[in-house]
């Protein structure tokens, strides 16, 4: 797996786990921490994707990656769909400006 997004996947998956087991007044402060995660995680992906030569054109492509079919076993369930969403992003070149990235 590459360096820079196994290391942006595990910090997601710990703020992920802090955040499920979280049971404080101070959740929403750990759920910010996830989503700031999350999406720097999905910028280190955007990186490592638009390096691939040749770049995948479809989802299914992408998905059959050896790292990307890791991520997706290793992700939690709920947040399957939101990966592939931003995967979709990704492949049309969209990136979310910051405040859309929170709403």
């Amino acid at each position: 797996m590459d360096p820079k997004v196994k290391q942006a996947f595990e910090t997601t998956l710990h703020h992920w786990g802090v955040m499920t087991s979280y049971q404080s007044d101070e959740k929403e402060a750990v759920a910010d921490q996830f989503q700031s995660s999350f999406y720097v995680f999905i910028d280190t992906v955007r990186e490592w994707v638009l390096r691939q030569e040749p770049m995948p054109l479809t989802l299914d492509d992408l998905l059959g990656n050896e790292m990307i079919q890791h991520i997706f076993d290793e992700l939690p369930a709920p947040l399957h769909l939101n990966l592939e969403t931003e995967l979709e992003l990704i492949l049309d070149r969209v990136e979310r400006v910051d405040e859309e990235k929170y709403d």
